[in-house]
């Protein structure tokens, strides 16, 4: 691995930085004798400036240079990309919840706030029939997505169902489970 590098950097700089001279390296191919003894190494030609202004100020300047790599902008969304991000976001959702419902629980004695079951029940049965099924919905969606995405992940870990057809498959099937099941659990 270290020696392709040792040959190929060199070959690399000579490309870009002269074309026509790389025909004339492939063609008289230095000798291993040469490499051996270090011969063929290539050298910078050091640039001075006079301009002994702020380091970085230079930087800056060559970053605006470089050319910028466009990220997600030229991407087309699929699902296999969203759903991966919309099982990592459910998770945290997840846990974010459960993380603060019981250290508020652990809390509530010290302030003075009543978060038993019987109470969390009375006050969640005096909302009314649209409150109770957006908040249903609201807890059910993240929880049903990321079971049924984690379980697709375990499939996928017993080597099943990793083609591109069949990962697109599941994942329109999981969202549309997920949906389905949500809307089911949010009416109960």
């Amino acid at each position: 691995m270290f020696s392709q590098k040792l040959a190929q950097q060199p070959l690399r700089r000579l490309a870009v930085q002269q074309p026509y001279a790389m025909r004339w390296s492939m063609t008289n191919a230095v000798s291993p004798a040469a490499v051996a003894l270090g011969n063929n190494v290539q050298k910078r030609s050091v640039t001075a400036t006079s301009n002994t202004s702020d380091p970085t100020q230079i930087l800056a300047q060559q970053r605006k240079n470089r050319p910028v790599s466009p990220h997600l902008s030229i991407y087309r969304p699929q699902i296999t990309w969203i759903g991966s991000s919309a099982h990592r976001v459910t998770g945290i959702i997840l846990s974010g919840g459960l993380y603060l419902y019981s250290t508020a629980y652990l809390a509530a004695p010290v302030l003075g706030w009543h978060l038993e079951t019987a109470s969390v029940a009375a006050a969640f049965g005096a909302l009314p029939i649209v409150a109770k099924v957006g908040l249903k919905s609201l807890m059910a969606f993240p929880f049903v997505y990321h079971c049924m995405n984690g379980v697709r992940h375990l499939v996928w870990d017993l080597g099943r169902g990793i083609t591109n057809q069949q990962v697109i498959k599941s994942g329109w099937t999981v969202v549309g489970l997920s949906v389905l099941s949500t809307l089911v659990l949010a009416f109960l």
